[in-house]
C-alpha cells in the first residue's frame, strides 16, 4: 500500500462511515475496482479507531451529558434523566450487532472476498433508503425514542454487518420507519456507532498486535487514521445539515448507481 492509497482509503473510510452508502462495501469495492491490494486487517482496525474519534470530538458534548445521565439514573435508580435514558437506549440497541457479530462473524467474513454480493447488498442499501423515505411521517423527535425503537434500530444495525448494507443507512432508515424525524434519526444512528465501532475496534486490536506492526506501516496507519477522523468529522457535520431539509434519495440513487456499475463488472470478470 502507497501513502496515496492509505490516505484514499482512509477518507473514503471516514465519508462512508457516516453517509449512508456503506463504508465496509466501498472498502471491498473501491480496491477491488481499482486492483489494489486489499487492506491488511490492522489498516481496517485503525481506520475505524478513526472515525470512532470523529464521532466522539463531534459530539462530546452529547457524551459527557449522557455519562453523567448514566451516573444519575445509577445514583437514583430511576431513569428519569433524559440524557441517561438515552445512554441506556444506546447500550441496549448496541446488543443486537454484540450477538449477531459474534455468532456469525465467520459468515460476514466471507462476504468481504465477495464483490458480486457486496455489490448486490449495496442495492438493497439504496432500496431500504427508497422505502424508509416513502412510508416515514417523521413526527417523532429524539427524546421519544424508547426501548422497542432502540432495539429494532439496533437489529437494523446488527444486518450492516454484511458489506454493502450502510450502517447509518440502515439505521436511519429504521428511525425513519418508526415515524422519526431525519435528524434526530441521525444523531440516534451516530451516538449508536460508538458502541459497536470501539467494540469492533477492540476486538480486532488483540489480532491487530499479535500480527505486529512495522516501521514502515506506522506512516500508513497514520495517514489512514487522521484522513478517516478528519473527512469522518466532515461527513457527520454535512449529514447533520443536509437531512435538515432534504431527503435522502440522492443517496438512494448513489447506491443504485454504484451498486449496478459493480455488479456489471462483477459480471463481466466472472
Amino acid at each position: 500500500m502507497t501513502i496515496l492509497q492509505a490516505l484514499l482509503l482512509g477518507i473514503l473510510q471516514g465519508a462512508t462511515e457516516f453517509l449512508p452508502i456503506s463504508s465496509s462495501g466501498h472498502l471491498v469495492l473501491v480496491p477491488w475496482l481499482l486492483g489494489w491490494q486489499k487492506p491488511g486487517l490492522t489498516f481496517d482496525t485503525v481506520v475505524h479507531l478513526g472515525t470512532l474519534v470523529a464521532v466522539v470530538i463531534y459530539f462530546r458534548l452529547a457524551i459527557w451529558q449522557i455519562t453523567l445521565g448514566v451516573l444519575a439514573t445509577l445514583r437514583e435508580r430511576s431513569l428519569a434523566n433524559d440524557d441517561g435514558r438515552l445512554g441506556w437506549l444506546i447500550a441496549l440497541g448496541s446488543v443486537p450487532a454484540a450477538v449477531i457479530g459474534f455468532l456469525l462473524e465467520d459468515f460476514f467474513e466471507n462476504l468481504f472476498g465477495a464483490p458480486l454480493i457486496v455489490s448486490c447488498l449495496l442495492l438493497v442499501t439504496g432500496l431500504i433508503l427508497f422505502l424508509s423515505e416513502r412510508v416515514s411521517k417523521r413526527e417523532r423527535q429524539l427524546a421519544s425514542i424508547g426501548v422497542k425503537d432502540s432495539l429494532l434500530i439496533g437489529l437494523a444495525q446488527a444486518g450492516a454487518i454484511a458489506p454493502g448494507i450502510s450502517r447509518s443507512g440502515a439505521t436511519i432508515a429504521a428511525g425513519l420507519g418508526l415515524n422519526v424525524d431525519r435528524e434526530a434519526a441521525a444523531r440516534f444512528s451516530f451516538l449508536l456507532a460508538l458502541p459497536i465501532i470501539l467494540g469492533a475496534g477492540l476486538f480486532k486490536l488483540k489480532d491487530t498486535l499479535e500480527v505486529g506492526v512495522s516501521n514502515v506501516e506506522v506512516t500508513l496507519l497514520v495517514t489512514g487514521f487522521l484522513a478517516a477522523a478528519i473527512s469522518g468529522y466532515a461527513c457527520i457535520y454535512f449529514l447533520l445539515a443536509y437531512i435538515r431539509r432534504h431527503s435522502l434519495t440522492v443517496f438512494t440513487w448513489y447506491c443504485w448507481a454504484f451498486g449496478i456499475f459493480c455488479l456489471i463488472v462483477a459480471l463481466a470478470r466472472g
